[in-house]
């Protein structure tokens, strides 16, 4: 009875074999979250775990008042990078919200904020 177990544990095992399904996490960004800078960024970086489907992926960055100050869609950059350029910002904090589709079809979202100033 035992062997029998043990065969067809390893047919299992062989004939469907488990995939590894994981989340696009946020792994940094740069900016920095919660970071404080005197110069303003020119662009965000967000750097995830997991590749990404681009089509599907977005990054607003909004201004204290809720204007929008990402200038444009964003794109895929190198490795697991989603890039977006930024109009020019004065003094102030930003939000960042972002939403992501994983290539394994997981989708994930997230925001966090900056500071530009003294």
């Amino acid at each position: 009875m035992n062997r029998t177990l043990k065969i067809i544990a390893v047919v299992s095992i062989v004939l469907f074999p488990v995939t590894a399904l994981a989340h696009a996490m946020l792994d940094h960004a740069s900016p920095k979250v919660g970071s404080s800078s005197p110069t303003a960024p020119r662009e965000v970086v967000l750097r995830f775990t997991e590749k990404l489907e681009p089509a599907f992926c977005t990054i607003e960055v909004r201004s204290e008042d809720g204007a929008l100050v990402s200038s444009g869609k964003a794109r895929l950059g190198a490795g697991n990078e989603l890039r977006v350029a930024l109009k020019t910002l004065g003094p102030g904090t930003y939000k960042v919200s972002w939403r992501v589709l994983s290539v394994d079809t997981h989708r994930t979202q997230g925001d966090f904020s900056f500071h530009v100033g003294p």
